[in-house]
């Protein structure tokens, strides 16, 4: 997890997860949305744009079955690719009815290192077929043992925008299973409840807050130094994601969303 850009994919996987069931049907997305986000740097007072993510979803036929194809690129600014060029491309296929991951692709280029990670799911076998190869690794085909809950990052992104959270009390853990670099990770989620967000555009929202355990890298520190809002009504769009890192933050500020499948009735006018 070595920059922010790749990594505001991986924060929003963690909008809003709680495995009281692993799959369940969609009412918090559709096809034709998109949602776009600021990526930036926080120093004290000083708040430096960096970067974009932007996200999107449509419906397609994935070998004989309905899914939606969910696409993300990141980017950093042309402005600051001096510092740190970062472009990065996620897309996933997932079953339309009961949202499992069929397909996953990662391929990204960030200040020159260079990572490539292909999932193909089979959750009669619970295998993931995966091709992965980096800059530092040469290319790789390799048979992952997953439990039936087992997600990629894209994939989570979109699931967890669907689960009830009606059982849930501030404080409760949550367990998730992600594929990433060629790896299952168990990690967790900590639900904190809801709260008024003002962003710093002025902005205001009821939300859902949650803290996450991040994955230990060059950036991140392991722990829950990371901290995801999304919109407290039923399309469940995350709003702002803050990360501590080394020195200062990052953030990806909600810039955008466009073909919302429900009325949005988070935001306070």
């Amino acid at each position: 997890m070595k920059n922010p850009v790749i990594v505001i994919t991986f924060l929003l996987s963690f909008s809003a997860v709680a495995f009281s069931q692993c799959f369940t049907k969609n009412i918090a997305f559709q096809s034709g949305e998109r949602l776009t986000y600021d990526v930036v740097y926080n120093w004290g007072f000083i708040w430096i744009s960096a970067g974009y993510v932007e996200f999107s979803v449509k419906q397609v036929d994935f070998q004989g079955r309905a899914a939606y194809f969910l696409d993300a690129n990141g980017s950093s600014y042309s402005s600051y690719d001096w510092f740190y060029k970062v472009r990065d491309s996620f897309q996933a296929c997932i079953d339309m009815e009961s949202l499992k991951p069929l397909w996953h692709k990662r391929s990204t280029s960030e200040g020159g290192y260079l990572a490539y990670e292909e999932y193909n799911f089979d959750y009669e076998k619970k295998l993931i077929y995966a091709r992965t190869q980096t800059s530092k690794r040469s290319y790789k085909e390799d048979t992952l043992r997953a439990g039936y809950c087992t997600f990629d990052l894209l994939s989570m992104a979109y699931y967890a925008r669907n689960i009830d959270f009606s059982g849930l009390v501030p404080g409760n853990l949550i367990p998730v299973i992600v594929v990433l670099d060629n790896e299952i990770h168990h990690l967790y989620v900590r639900f904190l409840g809801r709260e008024l967000l003002t962003t710093k555009d002025g902005n205001r929202y009821n939300t859902i807050r949650f803290a996450i355990k991040l994955i230990e890298g060059t950036v991140f520190k392991s722990g829950e130094d990371l901290n995801v809002w999304v919109t407290d009504d039923k399309n469940r769009v995350p709003v702002l994601v803050e990360a501590k890192i080394l020195v200062g933050s990052v953030k990806a500020l909600l810039k955008s969303a466009d073909n919302l499948r429900n009325k949005s009735t988070a935001r306070i006018k």
